[in-house]
């Protein structure tokens, strides 16, 4: 069941019509086990009234005996005349008298206290009080279809109430559940009514305390998609900026070739044009990799692929920018030390690292990228001889399109900010470190999968 309300419902429903189904059980037991009680009282009771008439009073067995018949049928309020009978016995076994429709044959027998006995195939309640100082042994009873017919009349009695009761106490419970989801349904509507650019806080004043770590949770999410919004506005407009730039050179690049007056000029026209559609191009790919770095729009294969098999990839796709600059690529990675699944995230991180390290390195120096293993933990290593970061810089790093005094030209201020993005969403780390003798060293420490 998925609606709140219908479950409510159905718990509420149920749980109360198990607690009437129990109330009724012990009222229809309990009131049965009372009436029983007091009609035995009442046996006993005529029993020592009619042995009292007798004994003591000395009126005749034949009027003591109807005279308990007639008090009790005009006491109790019921047809009993015919159902409450007496019989007084002798204690030689002669009957001495009986009340009027008593039945044929001894009510019980001739031990004191409570019995049942079966006579003419109906079943009989009697109490039996001897009195062996005037001789004679005094037998009341009343058939059992008139205990059970009283009994059943007092619990229909108490029953009925109940019955109608129970419709009313579904509709409550109904109008009761319903008056307790208001809230969440005004908090529906509180929403469904918003603008989807309104991201501000849901209040809390007059909420009920349960919906409180509800709106707590809304507010967090409404918090991180504003500041994801805020981050794309930023990412947007910065690209935007950076794009404009390369462009605007291009065509004026463009023009000055159309409007070349010598082999020379155009030349060197198009070499500018060549040079900015290497960056731009550069710069897209970094744009679209840390989109799909940030939101997962790459997809994963399935298996397993080797550390080191990436590595030599990357290094391998980036030995022709490499050479253009003069700079080798060396490269350790022993192959069968560490797989992992995450191949796209890895290889965006090592091809940012490489080419930052590459472009950062002067001509005849050498980037060395190394792999190796500890307690389980891969570590790539990308070490370089170029300026290094500065200090006042290190902090900034990592952020979008930060590019300190002294990067190289042409770079996006994209591929730090890339390499951190896929580390994070791999479940490691990175570190940057000054190399002693100068340059960089970078490390991405990333766990055992």
């Amino acid at each position: 069941m998925s609606s709140i309300r219908g479950r409510l419902l159905a718990i509420l429903l149920l749980a109360t019509g198990l607690i009437w189904l129990a109330a009724v059980v012990w009222t229809q037991h309990s009131t049965r086990r009372e009436v029983i009680h007091v009609l035995d009282r009442r046996l006993q009771e005529s029993a020592q009234m009619v042995a009292s008439l007798v004994g003591e009073g000395g009126l005749a067995a034949d009027a003591a005996a109807s005279a308990m018949v007639q008090r009790h049928a005009d006491v109790d309020g019921f047809a009993l005349r015919h159902q409450l009978s007496c019989q007084i016995w002798g204690l030689n076994g002669e009957l001495i008298s009986e009340s009027q429709g008593a039945p044929n044959g001894t009510l019980g027998g001739s031990r004191e206290g409570f019995s049942e006995t079966r006579i003419d195939g109906e079943l009989w309640r009697v109490y039996t009080l001897v009195d062996p100082e005037h001789g004679f042994r005094v037998m009341v009873g009343d058939a059992q279809a008139m205990r059970d017919h009283l009994v059943h009349g007092v619990t229909v009695g108490l029953m009925v109430p109940m019955l109608l009761v129970l419709p009313l106490l579904a509709g409550l419970i109904w109008w009761t559940v319903g008056r307790g989801l208001r809230p969440v349904d005004r908090l529906g509507a509180a929403l469904s009514a918003r603008d989807a650019s309104d991201l501000s806080p849901i209040g809390t004043d007059g909420a009920p305390r349960e919906l409180h770590p509800m709106i707590s949770a809304l507010n967090g999410l409404l918090r991180r998609v504003g500041q994801a919004r805020d981050r794309e506005r930023s990412f947007t407009a910065f690209a935007a900026h950076e794009l404009k730039t390369p462009l605007a050179g291009l065509k004026t690049q463009a023009e000055v070739a159309r409007m070349a007056p010598d082999d020379a000029t155009r030349d060197n026209a198009l070499d500018q044009m060549a040079e900015g559609v290497r960056r731009t191009d550069r710069m897209v790919k970094q744009l679209l990799e840390m989109t799909a770095v940030e939101h997962g729009v790459s997809a994963e294969p399935a298996a397993r692929q080797d550390g080191a098999l990436l590595l030599e990839r990357v290094a391998s796709d980036l030995t022709q920018l490499a050479s253009a600059r003069g700079v080798s690529i060396r490269t350790e990675a022993p192959r069968g030390l560490w797989s992992t699944a995450s191949a796209t995230l890895l290889q965006a991180a090592l091809r940012n690292l490489i080419e930052n390290a590459v472009q950062a390195s002067r001509p005849g120096g050498a980037v060395e990228v190394a792999l190796s293993q500890e307690d389980g933990q891969a570590r790539f290593r990308v070490a370089d001889r170029g300026p290094g970061i500065a200090e006042a810089d290190r902090p900034h790093v990592l952020e979008r399109f930060y590019r300190s005094a002294g990067a190289a030209a042409g770079g996006s201020g994209l591929g730090l900010s890339i390499v951190a993005a896929a580390v994070e969403r791999m479940g490691g780390a990175l570190r940057l470190a000054p190399r002693e003798g100068g340059g960089e060293v970078a490390e991405l420490i990333l766990p055992a999968e």
